[in-house]
């Protein structure tokens, strides 16, 4: 296991969500919040789930109490999109962080020895945590689209060759 090669997916994880608010910022305050019959809903709750899921996971592996807004079964809170948006960066350092630290020895270790995710080894978690973000990008980046917003190609292999390994 190579935990560089896990910080560069992040590092596309970050960009891709980050590419994805700022077209998503482009909908008018209606448009963010309308309902779709898919998945968590409106575009607004579409980004906050996504959010947590970031939020929830790292929380877990740094074994900090969890968020009570994060927590599954709690209510969506609907903050302003600046609050949104500084939160998400907030997550995204504190997951920064957290990445920074990982060993190629601990990405083969379980990160909990306890509960229902207790079989699963690190980089598994880091696996899934990507792997959730990208479906969810494109559930966004659809509803973006039908709301006539041109949207951007979501795939690592752009990503890579925009930014190349030194």
């Amino acid at each position: 296991m190579n935990a560089d090669a896990f910080r560069r997916l992040y590092d596309y994880h970050f960009a891709m969500n980050r590419l994805v608010w700022d077209v998503a910022s482009q909908l008018s305050d209606e448009a963010f919040d309308q309902e779709i019959a898919y998945s968590h809903g409106s575009v607004r709750h579409q980004l906050q789930h996504l959010l947590a899921v970031d939020e929830g996971w790292f929380t877990g592996l740094r074994n900090d109490p969890w968020p009570e807004d994060t927590a599954p079964g709690a209510p969506m809170p609907t903050p302003t999109r600046a609050a949104i948006r500084e939160r998400w960066d907030d997550v995204e350092r504190r997951m920064r962080e957290y990445l920074a630290g990982v060993t190629d020895d601990a990405l083969g270790q379980h990160p909990w020895a306890e509960g229902e995710d207790k079989d699963l080894l690190l980089w598994e978690v880091l696996f899934h945590v990507a792997n959730h973000g990208t479906d969810h990008r494109a559930q966004i980046l659809r509803a973006l689209r039908d709301q006539g917003l041109e949207t951007p190609p979501q795939d690592y292999a752009f990503y890579a060759y925009e930014h190349p390994l030194a």
